[in-house]
Parts: structure tokens; C-alpha cells; sequence
């Protein structure tokens, strides 16, 4: 049996620059109704770039939700409509100063399944070449090229926690391995 809920009301209480939140009302399969809180997000493209000496760009910076550095595969937000293969190859150049001669579609994330409406395309990246990093005004973060292995290494002992890089370099390595 298929499970579902059908929205019978909905509540704009935030409309800003990255996202926006409805306060919905829902009625659910066995005739009663709740509340959902939904976030609203465009979604986001993460590139997952591998050099011919099997190392891995990656960026760490300041999240101020989490109030410390965190390593992360490259990635940005998109603008309402963009293509996420777009705002993919856009990410690489603008945080690591390179450009991709391939970009593949590699998987898809939803971070936050319970309240939001964001996906994560994630591309894995080859062919690449130098090209001019130039970061947004407000963006600030440090360009490491860190081997696979070291990589994979740091997802299982835990330093690295980002979803979406997590689940990047695991399938990335699950792919690697045959499974």
C-alpha cells in the first residue's frame, strides 16, 4: 500500500534569499490532520573532481549554523530554474579554479527528508585543467587536493560530516570497488 498525505492548507511564513517556509496542514490516511513545517530550498550541485593522481579537491570552510570548519566536496546553491549541471561545472571553477572536460551525473541526496525540499546533485568530474577561482564577496574558504584513500579515511573516522560529501565519497568508493 502506497502511503501519502494531501495538502488541504498552506501557510507562507518566510520568504528569504535561500529558502522559504510554509506552515502546512495535511490530512493523513486515516482521516485525521497535522502540521508540516516544510523548507523550501532550490537544491544545490556538488562535484565530486579527481585529479590523474587520484586526489580529491576539496574545500574547508566556516559553517556558521555549526559554528566551526568543515571539509566538503565543492558545491553551491542554485538559482530558481538553473540547471544543476550548470551551477555544477559554475561551483568548480568559482571555489577551485577548475574546470572539468567531463561532467557526469553521479547521484542524487535529499539532505533533509523530514521538513525539507532540497536535492543534491552530485557530478563526478574528470579532464581537469587550471582555470580562475573567483569566490562570491562573502565566501572564504581554503582549496585542498586530498588523496581518495585519505579522503575515504577521514568520511570513516568521522571528521568528515557533510551529508552530501559523505555520501559522495562512499558511493564513490563502493563504485571504485566493484560492489
Amino acid at each position: 500500500m502506497a502511503h501519502g498525505e494531501k495538502t488541504l492548507q498552506s501557510k507562507e511564513l518566510y520568504n528569504g534569499k535561500v529558502i522559504r517556509v510554509t506552515l502546512d496542514t495535511v490530512a493523513l490516511e486515516n482521516g485525521d490532520t497535522s502540521l508540516r513545517e516544510v523548507v523550501h530550498h532550490h537544491g544545490g550541485a556538488c562535484v565530486l573532481a579527481l585529479t590523474e593522481q587520484d586526489e580529491l579537491y576539496m574545500v574547508k570552510q566556516f559553517r556558521y549554523a555549526f559554528g566551526r570548519e568543515l571539509w566538503e566536496l565543492p558545491a553551491g546553491k542554485l538559482e530558481a530554474g538553473e540547471d544543476p549541471l550548470a551551477a555544477a561545472r559554475r561551483e568548480l571553477e568559482e571555489e577551485c579554479g577548475v574546470r572539468a572536460g567531463r561532467l557526469a551525473p553521479f547521484m542524487e541526496v535529499y539532505p533533509t527528508v523530514g521538513y525539507c525540499t532540497e536535492v543534491i546533485y552530485l557530478y563526478l568530474a574528470g579532464d581537469l585543467r587550471p582555470a580562475h577561482q573567483h569566490l562570491d564577496e562573502d565566501e572564504f574558504l581554503d582549496v585542498h587536493k586530498v588523496p581518495f584513500a585519505q579522503a575515504l579515511q577521514m568520511v570513516l573516522d568521522g571528521e568528515i560530516k557533510d551529508s552530501k560529501t559523505v555520501a559522495g565519497i562512499l558511493r564513490y568508493a563502493q563504485q571504485r570497488a566493484g560492489a
